[in-house]
């Protein structure tokens, strides 16, 4: 089970004393809850954690009976206690979905190879079908040759880019109509301020949206929303989950790490800040006269984009060339852009307050 008993052993408050559950009032807290700081007993956390969940999956529509439903599975808490929630939820309430794991091997020695063995595991336990793919057979490249070409500092690039696109070509073989991911309100909060940081206004109209894609090939959903990172890992501990661990070895000094340490420290001082941040992304409003980029498709490979070749066949093409860093850069702002006092440039346009 990778380390994961050691990761929640660090969660679980061992101060919850004989107080009893506030929710129950029958048996004994055995924990606090990171996002409403209320103690309450094991099983009243089971069920305050899955009816969230699925109170999500109702109140947004997020599925239909008869879906064909690719859970991304990477091995880690998220996906894994995905798996297991969704297949539980899916039985209760009927949902008629049929699932499928779906694994992207991203050709990393050491990491990937070891956590598609917990996927595999869960297989098996979960009774879902499993399909895996791979950077080598989609793209000639595993991350471990790009890393080789391109170095420690943009490799994350490549493998957010290439990685979303197995993931679509993934579902595409297995005719589903909806991908489902674990991302979950921390990562969603990361995103928020990531976007604002970086001026990108089309991902920040976007990246609050529980379903995107809709224009797509397969609409992607996150059935964990609103689902906090330190709750899952709780959930995986308590049931004994099998999930890997461990970081991306080619990851610790991604960009995002900075966004996470951030938010960890305002969840520190006020747990309600996530979904505060969440919040705030919900109600941005992006001016009328802000040109947002066009959706089209890829002249090469058909793949979605808003310019004439997908980021993927870019980078994929400046790797086949020799030249790795040829679509890695920053979009300029252009010189007779107009600033307004009361507004935030960005590389797409402007945010309005």
């Amino acid at each position: 089970m990778g380390s994961s008993v050691g990761e929640g052993a660090k969660l679980q408050p061992s101060r919850a004393g004989s107080r009893l559950c506030v929710r129950c009032g029958e048996r004994k807290a055995a924990l606090k809850r990171p996002k409403t700081l209320e103690q309450i007993c094991r099983e009243c956390f089971y069920v305050v954690f899955e009816d969230e969940i699925h109170q999500t999956i109702a109140n947004n529509s997020l599925f239909k009976a008869g879906d064909r439903v690719a859970i991304g599975a990477s091995g880690g808490k998220d996906s894994t206690v995905l798996a297991y929630v969704l297949s539980e939820l899916n039985r209760r309430y009927n949902y008629g979905l049929d699932l499928f794991l779906l694994s992207v091997d991203e050709g990393i020695t050491g990491y990937r190879d070891d956590s598609l063995e917990t996927v595999k595991r869960n297989e098996i336990q979960y009774g879902l079908p499993l399909k895996i793919v791979s950077y080598k057979d989609l793209y000639g490249w595993t991350m471990d040759d790009i890393v080789k070409a391109i170095g420690l500092k943009n490799n994350c690039t490549f493998c957010g880019v290439f990685r979303r696109q197995a993931l679509d070509r993934g579902a595409a073989l297995l005719k589903a109509d909806k991908i489902v991911t674990g991302h979950n309100a921390d990562d969603i909060a990361e995103t928020v301020l990531l976007n604002i940081l970086r001026g990108d206004i089309a991902r920040l109209s976007r990246c609050t949206f529980i379903t995107t894609g809709e224009d797509g090939p397969i609409p992607r959903c996150k059935p964990f929303k609103y689902t906090y990172e330190k709750e899952i890992v709780m959930y995986a501990y308590f049931k004994k989950l099998d999930y890997f661990s461990t970081e991306c070895i080619y990851s610790p000094n991604a960009y995002r790490g900075f966004a996470r340490e951030f938010i960890k420290d305002l969840e520190r001082m006020r747990p309600r800040a996530i979904l505060d941040i969440i919040k705030s992304g919900e109600n941005f409003r992006i001016s009328t006269t802000t040109r947002m980029p066009e959706q089209g498709t890829c002249e090469r490979c058909g793949y979605i984009s808003s310019q004439k070749l997908c980021k993927a066949c870019v980078l994929l093409d400046g790797l086949n060339r020799g030249l790795p860093k040829l679509g890695i850069g920053r979009t300029k702002v252009g010189a007779g852009a107009e600033r307004n006092t009361s507004s935030l440039q960005g590389k797409h346009g402007n945010f309005d307050f």
